[in-house]
């Protein structure tokens, strides 16, 4: 079967292939890791199949670390993010920092893209069907973008400046190839989290083995709280669009 992979993520395999055999074959150094996590259900005893929360995890080499590991520099690339059926394709994106991600609406009504939360703040404004606008990802952190007009419509933008980095999986598993070693912090994301907790979970961790497991990561029950307009005020209960 044969697989088409992005020019990002053609990228991010080279730029980690990369580093990968510098430190295989620097003396005295010991080969990149596997890097490997798991999310843990927050009901563990529970019998139900419910669908695990969107999560990313992501490792930054310490300061001292950060110059070695990180050369070369994690290239900016272009992504979209498309609005059609009243939804953000995908859901959850993960971005280089300086990245420029479209807005394409496709769409046959309007929509107003924004975001005005602790990560890239904007507002697109009203555009019509078969336009598209973009907005550059300056800053590292997580994005919630969401659109004016439909209060259902949401997706999150996660920009890094480090490669190393993995989203959970259908089953809640994490994968990171080509780790070299080295002292991280751990960072973490959980869709219905709230960032203060996540920012609790971050914590240093050393890859040095050829495979290292960073255990279970534990989450709380997500929160589905409802979002405001760009205005903040709650959404207009009695006014639906006829779009």
């Amino acid at each position: 079967m044969n697989v088409r992979l992005t020019p990002f993520a053609l990228l991010r395999a080279l730029q980690i292939t990369l580093l990968a055999a510098l430190f295989a074959t620097a003396p005295g150094c010991l080969r990149a890791a596997e890097v490997t996590a798991r999310l843990a259900h927050p009901h563990p005893d529970s019998h139900a199949q419910e669908k695990l929360p969107a999560s990313v995890i992501w490792l930054k080499p310490l300061q001292a670390d950060s110059e070695r590991i990180l050369s070369p520099a994690v290239a900016p690339g272009r992504f979209t993010l498309v609005q059609k059926n009243k939804t953000f394709v995908p859901h959850l994106l993960v971005v280089p920092l300086g990245s420029s991600v479209a807005f394409p609406n496709t769409d046959p009504f309007f929509h107003n893209v924004f975001s005005l939360f602790d990560g890239k703040r904007f507002d697109l404004g009203l555009y019509e069907a078969g336009s598209t606008r973009s907005v550059q990802f300056s800053r590292e952190g997580v994005s919630y973008i969401f659109c004016n007009i439909h209060s259902e419509m949401s997706a999150v933008i996660v920009t890094l400046s480090t490669p190393f980095y993995a989203i959970a999986d259908a089953k809640g598993d994490f994968l990171i190839p080509g780790v070299p070693p080295g002292d991280y912090n751990l960072h973490i994301w959980i869709e219905g989290q709230r960032q203060n907790a996540l920012d609790r979970e971050t914590r240093r961790v050393h890859i040095g083995a050829e495979t290292t497991d960073l255990g279970e990561i534990h989450s709380d029950q997500p929160e589905h709280e409802p979002h405001l307009n760009k205005y903040g005020r709650p959404y207009d209960a009695d006014t639906h669009p006829v779009y």
